[in-house]
């Protein structure tokens, strides 16, 4: 292997992980090249412009409670649009607003209707939400790992199926719930504790954002690697990239590819997004909605009522989720309309179908037991691993990702932070 400091570590894949790798690598004055095969930075997370729409490659949001994003991630350059916090639920036909705890723990959800959840149902579901938000995060990673739905057993039926099964469901993207606790528990505390947000300019500006930290030069987009070998990497077209250190930091079904060493890749959650355009209607409401009644969507928002500018016409703009079952989107666009305008109470009118964002590979599953921290180098001093499959499947999970990874490299490296090699 070629060991001449003047190499670059080489990074796979320019998603949130890599990216966040090769930045802090570069701020300790390790020089990077991250090779992406895509056109553009963003990995899964990516925005297109359909007909003056901003469309992101499926209804995504961060989470301002992050703690990743307080590092590294410039949130006023991101011009973040908030939407409202708590959710609105579809039950026996109704719907019902489930607000957010905005005084203390204790008032979680309080002013739920009570044909939703009785009030000992309130109760209980409070308790399990303080317990999340009070327990220091140390405290709740210590949890016996188990399904989430089996720790939910203890709470009443109505909690569970009208309330945390179907917001979680579009959170991990999966109806049974077999979610690890501990990250469901972890994502509560987000919940409480921030807000969920997108960027003005959609959420490809979140990984643009970190991009932005690394020289002109160092992010080479349409430029698949084919295998790691001794010393570097190969090209797809045959081009060798040698390399001080290699990182893959690609999905996580491209890295079991390109590191048999890793095992069997997890298993995917998939997700579909349509999003429809129509004209604004009275009394739009913001909430995010969720069904409870099966419809088979699993969420819908009226993304325009928080973030105007996802639309340049002045229609609204209505992204409507369902989940995969054998392969396939539970809806079709047709049926999926006509339960997103029950959901939000939309008045008969033209509604036109914009885009449809199928992601098959939309998150690495999470099956409890889950280890929340998987080891990142595959061969020392010289190969390791990045991405959100070795953490946790959220933007989270992939920011820490690639800054632990980082981490690892800079020691192996000899780094400093005075910039010093050996």
């Amino acid at each position: 292997m070629l060991t001449t400091t003047d190499l670059p570590v080489v990074v796979v894949g320019a998603g949130l992980a890599g990216l966040a790798c090769a930045a802090r690598l570069q701020a300790q004055r390790i020089p990077v090249v991250v090779l992406e095969a895509a056109d553009a930075v963003g990995g899964r997370i990516r925005t297109d412009v359909v007909d003056g729409f901003t469309i992101d490659r499926g209804f995504q949001v961060l989470n301002t409670a992050y703690p990743a994003l307080r590092t590294g991630v410039d949130l006023e350059r991101l011009d973040l649009r908030r939407l409202p916090r708590g959710v609105r639920i579809r039950r026996q036909g109704e719907l019902h607003d489930v607000r957010h705890p905005l005084a203390s723990p204790g008032a979680v959800f309080g002013d739920i209707a009570t044909s939703v959840v009785g009030l000992r149902s309130k109760v209980a579901l409070a308790r399990y939400v303080a317990s999340c938000v009070v327990a220091r995060p140390p405290t709740v990673k210590g949890r016996t790992d188990i399904e989430a739905r089996l720790a939910w057993a203890q709470l009443p039926d109505d909690v569970v199926a009208d309330v945390l099964t179907s917001f979680f469901a579009g959170v991990v993207l999966e109806p049974e719930i077999t979610t690890s606790r501990v990250f469901t528990d972890l994502m509560m505390r987000m919940f409480v504790h921030g807000s969920s947000a997108v960027p003005s300019a959609g959420m490809q500006a979140l990984p643009e954002e970190i991009a932005r930290q690394l020289p002109a030069g160092a992010i080479r987009l349409g430029t698949p690697v084919a295998r790691v070998v001794e010393g570097g990497v190969v090209l797809t077209d045959g081009t060798v990239v040698e390399a001080r250190g290699v990182v893959v930091a690609a999905d996580p079904w491209t890295a079991h590819e390109l590191l048999p060493e890793l095992g069997a890749p997890p298993e995917a959650r998939a997700v579909t997004t349509y999003y429809f355009a129509a004209a604004p209607w009275a009394d739009v409401d913001p909430l995010l909605t969720l069904d409870a009644d099966g419809s088979g969507v699993v969420n819908s928002v009226v993304l325009t009522a928080s973030a105007p500018e996802y639309a340049t016409d002045g229609r609204a703009l209505i992204a409507t989720s369902v989940l995969h079952v054998g392969g396939r989107p539970v809806l079709e666009a047709a049926a999926a309309q006509a339960a997103a305008r029950e959901l939000h109470e939309a008045p008969n009118g033209d509604w036109e179908l914009v885009a449809t964002r199928d992601v098959p590979h939309a998150l690495p599953a999470m099956t409890a037991p889950h280890p929340l921290r998987k080891p990142v180098e595959v061969i020392a001093d010289r190969l390791w691993v990045a991405g959100d499959h070795r953490d946790t499947s959220s933007i989270q999970g992939a920011l820490v990702s690639g800054r632990r990874t980082a981490t690892h490299v800079a020691t192996a490296l000899g780094s400093t932070t005075s910039g010093r090699t050996r």
